[in-house]
């Protein structure tokens, strides 16, 4: 173990503020001043000057760092609550306090719910290693060269090992999000120790470790996947704030879009609605091709999201709570999936979801013709019409599919659940180690109080909303068995029936 005062300067490089201060400009907020006068573009070069100066001083690395947060809108209409320990007391040059929740051991009694249905692919994400026996340290550290962090679990304590900035705060929050965890089931978990890439698109191929003779995968993290690939899918950093965009964490936005779905059926207006980047992918630059126009009206309403325009004007035309005004809502990937299904899901509108190709940790357990309304990408306006004039021509099926939709997530996608489900996943995945994890060389403890304390502005509001308060009284709930070929076969025909009724419907609609 290194001394207490290598450890102190760990700690100051993982929480520096200046250089992450000035990715954020230049990445964020300096294509907006470009189009500003030469002394706009003069204080950004002596910015960047001084960034660089202090860096070099320093000796830091890209990281968390709350002064990003200083880029963005601070004001918020609600009472931010507080954290549930004295910032006052935090030194960060000493580590984090004794007596953290994630040390201390917390009597509960055992949970009388049954997870919901999706925790059942957590045995399918560790398969492919629980049929080679189990995960060695090489297999792990095989995953490095892609990977932004390594995380480890060691006597109930959290360490990190940063390698990489990821974009924007994804890292971070991902960091919130499992001390968040650690907090509601304090000293729960065995030791661990994973890698973590916070980029879009999965990358471990399942091709490149079939036969025989080939090497066993590297076991990787990361909030997305496919059927090509083998990386483990785990909650997105959005569940507890996207600051970048002003999205606030899971927990209170959810009760927000909840109470904004009180407009009526018929009261919505009767298109399909996308708002947001297109240019992330294929199928959104293809979804601008259905928006209305003199020669046609493909029953859908899309919107460009200029995120320049919305950052200046402190994001008054992104308000997630205002976007459920449309019957019908499309759900479109970009580079690798959206964390705006859960979003999408929740308007108590019918989702039009257009044929994914990536799932995360939830969304391989929803259904066609239950929560959502499947979309063809190879003739998307038309699919969209089609489905658009039916539900408007059948109104008390396209509501019932949007209310089950938006009962998903509201009642299996809680903050309760999503908890649980990293638990879960992280316990089964300690039971396939094969060596015990041990802290490395360069690795930093980290804890919300190191976390939290130090951060500003909007990354300091949505810790304190995402924040857990106190340990859970109860233990997680109670892990579904995992699905034999027979479950699972039957799980996918019946997903596939269902996208060929409505493909045959289609198809019927075409000839007439």
């Amino acid at each position: 173990m290194e001394s207490m005062g290598e450890n102190s300067k760990r700690l100051q490089s993982v929480f520096s503020v200046f250089p992450e201060a000035y990715r954020h400009f230049s990445e964020t907020i300096w294509p907006i001043f470009k189009k500003g006068p030469f002394k706009t573009i003069l204080i950004f070069l002596l910015f960047f000057v001084a960034a660089i100066i202090v860096s070099l001083w320093t000796n830091t690395s890209l990281t968390d760092g709350g002064m990003l947060s200083s880029f963005l809108p601070s004001k918020q209409s609600e009472e931010i609550p507080e954290f549930p320990f004295n910032c006052s007391n935090i030194d960060i040059s000493k580590g984090c306090p004794s007596g953290t929740h994630h040390h201390q051991n917390h009597t509960s009694s055992p949970s009388d719910e049954e997870c919901p249905h999706y925790f059942r692919w957590i045995h399918e994400n560790l398969r492919p290693w629980k049929e080679r026996g189990g995960i060695t340290r090489e297999m792990v550290e095989r995953a490095k060269h892609t990977a932004n962090f390594r995380l480890l679990i060691v006597n109930g304590t959290v360490y990190v090992e940063r390698y990489s900035p990821a974009f924007q705060t994804r890292d971070v929050f991902t960091w919130w999000g499992i001390l968040q965890m650690m907090r509601r089931y304090p000293g729960k978990l065995p030791d661990l120790d994973l890698m973590f890439d916070c980029d879009d698109q999965p990358v471990i191929r399942s091709d490149d470790y079939k036969g025989p003779l080939a090497s066993a995968p590297p076991p990787l993290f990361r909030y997305c996947a496919d059927d090509t690939t083998l990386d483990i899918v785990f909650p997105d950093w959005s569940f507890w704030g996207w600051p970048e965009v002003n999205i606030k964490p899971w927990g209170p936005l959810s009760k927000q879009l909840m109470k904004a779905n009180k407009m009526k059926w018929s009261k919505k207006e009767p298109y399909a609605h996308w708002k947001g980047n297109p240019y992330t992918s294929q199928n959104r630059l293809d979804l601008l091709k259905c928006n209305l126009s003199r020669q046609q009206d493909w029953n859908a309403r899309i919107y460009v999201q200029d995120w320049e325009k919305e950052t200046r004007e402190g994001f008054k035309n992104s308000d997630l709570t205002k976007q459920c005004t449309h019957r019908y809502k499309i759900y479109v990937e970009g580079r690798g999936w959206s964390v705006s299904e859960k979003y999408i899901l929740a308007c108590n509108s019918l989702a039009l979801v257009v044929k994914p190709r990536y799932y995360d940790f939830f969304s391989r357990s929803l259904m066609p013709l239950k929560h959502y309304w499947p979309i063809k990408e190879n003739d998307l306006c038309r699919s969209i019409k089609f489905s658009v004039d039916f539900g408007n021509s059948h109104k008390p099926v396209a509501q019932e599919i949007g209310n089950l939709g938006s009962k998903f997530v509201q009642e299996e996608l809680k903050m309760e659940y999503v908890y649980d489900y990293m638990f879960h996943l992280l316990n089964e995945y300690s039971k396939l180690l094969m060596y015990k994890p041990t802290v490395p060389e360069r690795a930093v403890e980290f804890c919300s109080e190191i976390m939290g304390c130090p951060a500003s502005g909007l990354v300091k509001q949505f810790m304190k909303q995402a924040v857990v308060m106190a340990p859970s009284n109860t233990d997680p709930c109670n892990m579904p068995p995992p699905f034999n070929s027979t479950t699972l076969r039957a799980f996918l025909d019946k997903k596939e029936n269902q996208e060929k009724d409505v493909q045959t419907w289609e198809n019927q609609n075409g000839q007439h």
